[in-house]
């Protein structure tokens, strides 16, 4: 084989296992069991959370998934979807501390939701949509510890959370961000959210899906053309010596 090609073999083998390492890395990120949208305003009414369970095993499948609600900062009023061929128990739990309302006191909130019954194969994901009547204005963000039961009994425990300015954990519990708002924003958002449904968690979770998208799209290029360059530097350096 000549110089050449031997260095062009070399140049594509590299740019090759960087794209690997690219999709790899992508396909443990959406491995993880996510919240959308990633964000709410402080104090939200009437909105919805989506709790997206993707099967990362190859050979079960996810025939459980238990998401646990914060109590020290709880959120209230929640309803839960039906989902097909999924059964849902919702668990309730007495207040510590009750949360005062318009409507008076809240002793009681969601404490737990169990989904059962219907199965997520490979290669697939399951959304579990949950409605709430109003998000705590007290607190920067909301962790939804999730256990996900496989088919073969394993359990997966999403249930780690990241220290501030510190990689993120194996297996991450999906965390919601609340965000300051204003009285003008806040009665917005309500009016917006009354307008339309759900649409508001449907286009951010489109939007965070194009964003990751776009990501890896850019991530993509960026590694062919670096071995594009490289390919192109060894060429030129193997017809010099061969001059």
């Amino acid at each position: 084989m000549s110089p050449i090609r031997t260095t062009l073999r070399r140049a594509g083998l590299v740019a090759g296992l960087a794209t690997a390492g690219v999709l790899a890395a992508a396909g443990a990120a959406f491995a993880h069991v996510t919240v959308h949208p990633e964000s709410y305003a402080k104090g939200a009414t009437d909105g919805v959370l989506t709790f997206r369970v993707p099967n990362e095993e190859d050979t079960a499948s996810t025939t459980k998934v238990q998401v646990f609600l914060p109590t020290d900062h709880p959120v209230l009023g929640v309803l839960v979807t039906p989902e097909a061929g999924w059964t849902a128990q919702v668990t309730t739990t007495k207040l510590k501390t009750p949360v005062k309302t318009d409507d008076g006191s809240i002793t009681d909130a969601v404490s737990e939701i169990t989904w059962t019954g219907g199965r997520i194969r490979h290669g697939e994901y399951q959304d579990f949509n949950v409605a709430f009547g109003q998000l705590p204005d007290d607190v920067d963000q909301l962790t939804f510890k999730t256990l996900q039961t496989y088919s073969d009994g394993s359990v997966v425990r999403w249930i780690e959370e990241a220290e501030q300015g510190g990689d993120e954990p194996e297996n991450p519990a999906p965390v919601l961000t609340l965000t300051a708002t204003t009285a003008a924003d806040s009665g917005e958002a309500a009016s917006s959210s009354a307008d339309s449904g759900s649409a508001p968690a449907a286009e951010s979770s489109a939007a965070s899906s194009d964003s990751t998208a776009r990501g890896l799209g850019i991530a993509g290029l960026v590694v062919g053309v670096l071995g594009l360059a490289a390919a192109g530097f060894a060429l030129a350096r193997a017809r010099g010596a061969r001059s």
